[in-house]
């Protein structure tokens, strides 16, 4: 097709849904401990220029201890912080004239990150809103238009230009950029390892066995789904953290082939040199030697409130040190690189938008370096299966990013909380990505990859519409908490 002016879009309705799961095996990141969950789930209705209307989704757990982990606020809370960005982000779209859709984004960029945080909220918490919706505005866009995704992203339907969101890219010829883009039609899957994970049988107490025809342990992981790539969360406990990597170096270092680690610090250090300790000591370990040289990168170690104020010199002359929990706006990935971060973090959950500006940062500037240096790496948070893993994959496999962070499938056993109906109808549709096992619909992972070419449907990543009927609506947030009476 030729590329024409992207259309201008009015939204017409947005419903916002909760869904709740359990997880099969205790996840615990950096402060929490999870065992259950909702997902937030948006349906947005649209009107295209040319008068034709559509429906557009997109799904994300809502996460507690994430986008704000002061310990002063309770998980319901933070669930409310979310449900807040949701309910302004809902308000700003339904007021806005026709825009494309690029622009209904960065037009109300700056608003919603101030209206978020006259109220408390930061501007990761506050980009979750625009995160689902815009997902959902281009679903709706891709459906009208009868085009997958990538199909859409390469002509530039929702309009992508130079912006004042983004000064540093002033004059970037976004459509001849995204023209360029190659999707990727099959990714790895880096396997996630928590830090409760046990890591063989032994280390599952007498009785705490799943035993639901999934994996439980590291040693099993690698067994069923072949996964050659690992993201391994450390606690900031050096001795603990060194003799449970040991423990896991001993379970990869069986495999034949090449193996591939990144190492999470979950924010768990207050300072760079307080890490690059952890790394000298791991570097000097005969034990640790071959996990120490599949390790890609370092992802976000040092605590958000000092990350992007003091040089990270000490552990990037050792690995790659990318931002995650400290992107929060879009001059985060910029200020970074200032202080020798070399990489970002793409999630769905901070908005997609933001992962295709960031990749066109790494390639200005690494044109301007004359070689690779800057990058992205694919992460996750709990992208269950349906449109929210979708999604992802979808947005992972235009960036290019050939392995991405996978764990929803580990600890949340297929579609959990979604009715029968609903996994049926995404099986049916995505037979390469899913797979029914034991009367659950799952995702599918043959040697450590997955096959994306059934996302290349009408649509962001799928075709297949939530089944709603029996999800609850979501409740209005109880944000900002009210102020104590005085007596």
């Amino acid at each position: 097709m030729n590329d024409t002016p992207a259309p201008r879009l009015n939204v017409l309705s947005v419903e916002r849904f909760e869904s709740p799961y359990r997880l099969r095996l205790p996840f615990r990141f950096g402060v929490i401990t999870v065992t259950e969950g909702r997902q937030a789930i948006v349906r947005v209705r649209v009107r295209h220029e040319d008068g034709r209307e559509g429906t557009g989704y997109a799904a994300e757990a809502l996460g507690a201890k994430w986008f704000d982990k002061n310990p002063a606020l309770s998980d319901a809370q933070n669930l409310d912080q979310l449900r807040k960005a949701l309910e302004l982000c809902e308000d700003a779209y339904l007021a806005a004239p026709a825009l494309s859709a690029f622009d209904l984004y960065a037009e109300h960029y700056r608003p919603l990150l101030d209206a978020g945080a006259a109220i408390g909220l930061n501007p990761l918490v506050t980009s979750y809103g625009p995160a689902l919706l815009d997902r959902a505005v281009l679903d709706a866009l891709c459906r009208i238009e009868g085009l997958s995704f990538w199909q859409a992203m390469r002509h530039n339907r929702p309009g992508l230009r130079a912006h004042a969101i983004a000064p540093d890219l002033k004059g970037f010829e976004f459509a001849t950029f995204l023209r360029g883009l190659e999707p990727l039609h099959t990714l790895a899957v880096r396997h996630t390892v928590g830090l409760l994970d046990p890591i063989v049988a032994a280390d599952q107490a007498s009785g705490a066995r799943v035993n639901d025809g999934l994996p439980e342990t590291l040693e099993e992981v690698v067994a069923t789904y072949g996964n050659r790539y690992f993201k391994l969360k450390v606690s900031g406990q050096a001795e603990a953290d060194l003799e449970r990597l040991r423990r896991i170096a001993s379970v990869l270092d069986r495999l034949d082939e090449p193996y591939f680690a990144t190492l999470d610090g979950n924010e768990q250090y207050g300072d760079a040199e307080a890490i690059a300790d952890l790394w000298r000591r791991m570097a000097a370990d005969p034990a640790l030697r071959r996990l120490c040289e599949a390790t890609l990168l370092i992802e976000q170690p040092i605590r958000r409130q000092v990350a992007l104020a003091q040089p990270v010199a000490a552990l990037a002359r050792h690995k790659p040190v990318i931002i995650d929990e400290s992107d929060g706006d879009l001059d985060a990935f910029a200020r970074a690189r200032a202080l020798g971060y070399t990489g970002v973090s793409s999630k769905a959950c901070k908005g997609f938008y933001k992962s295709v500006l960031n990749l066109a940062r790494c390639q200005v500037w690494n044109r301007a370096e004359g070689r690779p240096v800057y990058f992205m790496s694919a992460e996750d948070l709990t992208t269950q299966p349906g449109i929210s893993v979708q999604q992802d994959l979808a947005l992972v496999g235009l960036l290019g990013i050939a392995h991405v962070e996978r764990n929803a499938h580990h600890f949340i056993d297929g579609f959990n909380g979604r009715p029968p109906a609903e996994a049926q109808a995404y099986g049916a549709a995505h037979p390469d990505l899913y797979h029914e096992q034991n009367g659950h619909v799952r995702l599918r992972i043959r040697r450590g990859q997955l096959a994306l070419g059934s996302l290349a449907a009408a649509g962001f990543g799928s075709a297949v519409d939530p089944v709603l009927d029996g999800t609850a609506p979501m409740a209005r947030a109880d944000w900002p908490p009210a102020a104590p009476e005085h007596a």
